[in-house]
């Protein structure tokens, strides 16, 4: 009787630990690493990610992250790769997390799941001041080459045929960064540069001779990338990024890197 219910008491236990394994404990337990939440993005796209002189990252999406991995007694690493690298990471679960001003469209719906919005991105055109092809968003249809950052949707939205509102394959170059296509611009590779406004910023402080058209490309919101699937971990990042926009913290976050006005 004794070894009995000594089994039995041990069975119990079996099925409670079970019970709240499956209630989903914390956060640990859901990321790729235990205690950390990993994102992957492509620092070199400020001012939501970049690299720090000291080798570490800063920018808007590195500090929300922050915030998020906080709220859910998690530390935040961040794994700096390529764009398209950084998507294809949290979708084969080598990330928890992808955060690199990434759009929600319907091809990245299919293969991530993605949080509500937190941010508004500005697609626009890098141009060279004394352009003879680009001087008006118009003249992107009759330019001969229009520069891009692979993987972005300025790519996806330039390369779409012309009956779909885009200028065709043929007419679109591909880079690595959009440091390198502005780049390729300057060097005369390409007519003109489609990027985000923050970035496009910043690439045309540092470079004289360039300027944006004064007319907006396109006009989208970010989200955070989380694998497919992963309701319970994208729940609690949606959560934690709600209460982080609610009260204030995000918009405290972007403030500091964008100056208003």
């Amino acid at each position: 009787m004794k070894k009995i219910l000594t089994a039995l008491l041990a069975l119990m236990a079996l099925v409670m630990a079970l019970s709240l394994s499956a209630c989903g404990g914390g956060s640990g337990d859901l990321t790729v690493e235990k205690g950390k939440l990993h994102m992957s993005t492509n620092a070199e796209f400020p001012p939501y990610e970049m690299v720090k002189g000291d080798g570490g990252f800063e920018g808007i999406d590195v500090e929300v992250a922050g915030l998020i991995a906080e709220k859910l007694g998690l530390e935040l690493v961040v794994d700096d790769m390529g764009f398209t690298a950084a998507l294809e990471a949290v979708q084969n679960g080598r990330s928890d997390i992808a955060m690199a001003g990434i759009t929600v469209n319907e091809d990245r719906l299919a293969n991530m799941d993605f949080t509500d919005s937190y941010a508004t991105g500005v697609q626009v055109v890098i141009i060279k001041a004394d352009s003879p092809a680009v001087q008006s968003i118009d003249d992107l249809a009759s330019a001969a080459l229009i520069g891009t950052q692979e993987g972005t949707t300025g790519y996806i939205y330039c390369s779409y045929p012309p009956e779909e509102g885009g200028y065709g394959e043929d007419h679109v170059v591909a880079y690595e960064t959009g440091a390198v296509a502005v780049q390729a611009l300057l060097a005369g590779q390409v007519d003109c540069v489609v990027i985000d406004n923050q970035p496009a910023q910043e690439y045309v402080k540092a470079n004289p001779g360039l300027e944006i058209l004064d007319t907006e490309f396109a006009v989208e919101d970010y989200a955070i990338a989380v694998k497919k699937g992963n309701t319970q971990l994208l729940e609690q990042v949606n959560k934690a990024l709600g209460e982080l926009i609610a009260d204030g913290s995000v918009q405290k976050v972007v403030d500091k890197y964008i100056t208003a006005g």
